[in-house]
């Protein structure tokens, strides 16, 4: 499975979405900071899952129809920072999909994930992480889940990956810098989160109208892995 994942700067990005599925050959594309009211029901054989509501800029989830069948969604939001109290951009942070391998005759769960903005503490970040992922688990009990998105975390990143390790997550970086924006602000912020997947590549794409870079994540699912408990 292809999965990109996709920040698009205030929508700046979506013109670039139909050439880049096509280029790439994805079977699942996650975004991030879309506008909803403005993305269509189909990129290039790619059906839209799902997408958030509650913000003009949120989440979307699109998967190849000849190859899932879409079932249960879900849409979290998550503890906030004082930026979206005060500025309110974001309400859902997360936004998940059941799928089905038509051909595997296997379901799983991808989510799009965009976390708290730079001016909240790692802290508040981890939460956002932890709690994500727990919920997630209400679209199937022990079925491997995919996590991909903004995680907004550039520093002490060991510290995430050993605690995400501790509960049988696995954190993976993409190959280069995902975040280009700001001086001081460069570097690797996209990830991915996994359990129950082998995450066999994960790569960073060229930069296109946004501060984000897409990362392709090619993921397989080697075979079923239970779940820790999330502390």
């Amino acid at each position: 499975m292809r999965v990109i994942s996709y920040n698009l700067r205030k929508h700046r990005a979506v013109d670039e979405l139909h050439e880049l599925v096509t280029a790439r050959g994805v079977d699942v594309l996650c975004l991030q900071e879309c506008d909803t009211t403005d993305i269509p029901d189909e990129i290039a054989g790619l059906k839209l899952a799902d997408a958030t509501r509650m913000n003009r800029l949120g989440l979307a989830v699109y998967a190849r129809a000849s190859a899932y069948r879409v079932g249960a969604t879900v849409s979290l939001a998550l503890k906030k920072s004082l930026h979206d109290r005060v500025l309110r951009p974001a309400h859902e942070r997360v936004l998940g999909v059941r799928l089905h391998d038509i051909d595997d005759n296997r379901d799983f769960i991808v989510a799009s994930f965009h976390a708290a903005p730079l001016t909240a503490l790692n802290s508040l970040r981890r939460h956002q992480i932890k709690v994500a992922l727990s919920e997630l688990g209400q679209l199937g009990e022990g079925l491997p889940i995919l996590m991909v998105g903004d995680y907004n975390y550039p520093v002490f990143k060991e510290n995430l990956s050993q605690r995400m390790r501790e509960v049988g997550f696995e954190l993976s970086m993409s190959d280069s810098r995902t975040y280009t924006r700001y001086r001081f602000f460069k570097g690797y912020y996209d990830f991915a989160t996994s359990i129950g997947f082998r995450i066999d590549d994960i790569t960073t794409l060229p930069q296109g109208s946004s501060d984000h870079l897409p990362i392709q994540i090619d993921a397989t699912l080697p075979g079923r892995v239970p779940h820790a408990a999330i502390v």
